[in-house]
């Protein structure tokens, strides 16, 4: 089969991609610029064009100018296109015009789950990790699982999918746009709920509403793992809707009462005694990796994984792709430990700055935070605020460096960024030392001050990763 990706460079879609090139079909692909990820496709031989999408929708009127216009295939049986692409796009719009099947990534991916044993990780954060450890720990028990992942692991081959051979698929299932609603999975392993991606959902409310349909999708033999410590999780209440088969739950999340179905329901705590072995043994930092951790060692034992090969694997685990991704520098004569982190939202933020200190206790630390999206940025401003200065008061870190908001494709309006900046949230925040500045001039800042810095934090799910690359280059 012929298939073409529009915005194959996204994290979800280029391992959807990779599924089905390993699976013997002919893909192509297009998306705005080149990445680390479109390199990988051009290594595999993959052709992927970065023009197409920038031309007007009227230079296309059907696949066949589109082939014209060197998309290097042939008119493809179906087009998957990423959730983020526009519906003028002008690829889509000729792929539906000339009557080829078209679908989203969470709708594709979806229909894999219908075929596999599928395990899904869900919740606001700590879902790539959670994956990524669970991953390693099947493949050490010998399960063979398929893995679609929101990060890059080195056991894979700096990759974000694993092609197994077995019937288990495990995926990272996003909540945004309601995508993971997409999605029949036999198990689901809930880490916590939060208010994110409020461009698409009106309010919390709206987020436990969707959340509840999401769950309904389990099937009667399936499981529900949950964080029993997350007072959103616990305001889950399925009411009379939802069949229920265990007793003894917290009050408010579930009814108590045992009824016609065959759901089994497990929960997790930091209070439970596996918290201070893997505290022990985690070689990643934070109470957040203990609960991820946590939600691993509940979904191991549903999958008759054994304790001993559970903690091993989870020993093991080294983290993976710009989740508290640490290297060093030399710069100046000056030994600099790096922490790459994809924080955005104000509770991951908080948590990777607890995570550091508690690794670093006596070391400068300071931090570079590219906000990212100016609809989170002004929807959760005063969240942002007061954990940008509970940091400053408990010493969480030396300097919190603000850059300029990184802006979404697609996902922006010109009303709210005329609301909000960086230079705003550093002013409402107003302690001595939270500063603003410009992108173009961080590798200057950080340069003139390198040697009042030990630890150096770049958070943010943007395009500020870069920065430690461009402080090499300024050696």
């Amino acid at each position: 089969m012929k298939i073409h990706f529009i915005g194959i460079g996204g994290i979800g879609v280029s391992a959807l991609a990779r599924y089905y090139f390993e699976s013997g079909n002919e893909i192509s692909g297009s998306d705005l610029e080149p990445s680390v990820i479109t390199a990988v496709f051009k290594k595999l031989g993959i052709k992927i064009d970065f023009n197409s999408q920038k031309k007007s929708e009227l230079e296309y009127r059907d696949w066949e100018q589109i082939q014209q216009s060197k998309l290097f295939i042939q008119k493809p049986n179906l087009v998957i296109y990423s959730p983020a692409v526009e519906k003028n796009n002008p690829e889509l719009k000729a792929a539906r015009e000339s009557g080829i099947e078209c679908k989203s990534y969470p709708e594709a991916l979806g229909e894999l789950t219908k075929k596999y044993f599928t395990i899904a990780v869900s919740g606001a954060h700590g879902k790539s990790t959670t994956t990524s450890m669970l991953a390693l720990v099947m493949i050490k028990a010998g399960l063979d699982p398929t893995v679609i992942v929101g990060t890059k692991l080195k056991e894979f081959g700096d990759s974000n999918f694993r092609m197994g051979k077995s019937k288990y698929l495990l995926i990272e299932a996003d909540e945004w746009n309601a995508s993971f609603l997409n999605y029949w999975p036999k198990i689901i392993a809930l880490t916590n709920i939060d208010k994110e991606h409020l461009d698409y959902y009106k309010d919390l409310n709206h987020i436990l509403k969707t959340y509840k349909e999401y769950i309904l999708h389990l099937p009667k033999n399936g499981v529900l793992i949950y964080n029993n410590d997350d007072k959103n999780i616990r305001k889950l209440n399925p009411k009379s809707q939802i069949r229920w088969t265990r007793s003894g739950l917290p009050e408010g999340l579930l009814p108590k009462k045992i009824l016609n179905s065959n759901i089994q329901i497990n929960n997790y705590s930091i209070k439970q005694k596996e918290a201070g072995e893997l505290k022990k043994i985690l070689k990643v930092p934070g109470t957040h990796n203990i609960y991820n951790a946590l939600a691993v060692v509940e979904t191991a034992r549903v999958l008759g994984i054994s304790d001993e090969i559970t903690f091993s694997a989870l020993s093991q685990y080294h983290g993976v792709w710009r989740r508290f991704e640490e290297s060093e520098l030399e710069i100046e004569n000056c030994k600099l430990k790096i922490v790459s982190d994809y924080a955005h939202h104000p509770a991951e933020v908080q948590a990777t700055l607890q995570a550091a200190r508690e690794k670093y206790p006596d070391k400068k630390i300071w931090c570079v935070f590219q906000p990212h999206q100016y609809q989170r940025t002004y929807l959760l401003f005063n969240d942002f605020v007061k954990i940008f200065r509970q940091a400053q008061d408990e010493r969480l870190i030396d300097k919190m460096i603000i850059t300029d908001i990184y802006s979404v494709a697609g996902r922006e309006s010109d009303e709210i960024k005329k609301k909000v900046n960086s230079e705003k949230l550093v002013k409402k925040v107003g302690k001595g030392n939270i500063v603003y500045v410009k992108k173009a001039g961080l590798k200057k800042y950080i340069l003139e001050n390198i040697k009042d810095i030990e630890v150096l934090i770049i958070m943010g799910a943007g395009t500020i990763y870069k920065l430690a690359g461009n402080l090499v280059d300024n050696k």
